[in-house]
């Protein structure tokens, strides 16, 4: 399955990074402590394919609306495209409150660890860390839900999950072209907005 930013196809390998502060602590017994706030985001770089038709709206997509939100489908392994299932708009069978690391859905088919998914009345982005089989089943998510999930609410899958985004201010803004027709953005990370 190919993904797209701006247009312009994005290229293997990608990188999908867990962003999530650990603070660690020696004691002078020297045991180690680890605490977390509990916050995470999702960020994702990779290259793109520039072609002819899209080399405008790459060209704009890098140098403008930086301050700006934005979103494109998440993409998503290989592998766990190719074994899943399951439809893209799945009803929540119980009602799930902020801070709960599973949600209970009917499934119409399988749902493989390491999907991205994402809830109706989120902006948020999680992972399902366990093989889900199809029926009325718990899916174990990480990170923990930022905020309830009502029985009115649907779980996305696949295409649908959408991640929103900022690009990170620290890329490199613009084209570089090679020899007058093709073109590289260079490397572009996104940062999850939450």
């Amino acid at each position: 399955m190919a993904y797209y930013f701006k247009g312009a196809q994005i290229l293997a390998p990608f990188t999908i990074s867990s962003n999530e502060p650990v603070f660690e602590v020696d004691t002078v017994s020297l045991s180690i402590q680890r605490a977390s706030q509990g916050a995470q985001r999702w960020e994702i770089s990779f290259t793109t394919v520039t072609t002819e038709e899209t080399q405008a709206d790459m060209l704009v997509g890098t140098v403008t609306n930086l301050t700006t939100a934005d979103t494109m489908v998440m993409p998503q392994l290989p592998s766990v495209v190719n074994n899943n299932t399951a439809g893209v708009n799945l009803v929540i069978s119980t009602a799930q409150t902020a801070g709960a690391s599973n949600v209970t859905v009917v499934s119409d088919g399988v749902i493989q660890k390491g999907s991205f998914i994402k809830f109706s009345n989120h902006d948020k982005l999680y992972m399902v860390t366990a093989d889900v089989s199809a029926g009325t089943a718990p899916i174990s998510i990480h990170p923990k839900l930022r905020k309830a999930v009502a029985t009115t609410d649907t779980m996305l899958t696949g295409d649908s999950v959408l991640l929103t985004y900022f690009r990170d201010i620290d890329n490199l803004t613009g084209l570089t072209f090679t020899d007058g027709i093709l073109s590289n953005a260079g490397t572009i990370t996104l940062v999850e907005s939450v």
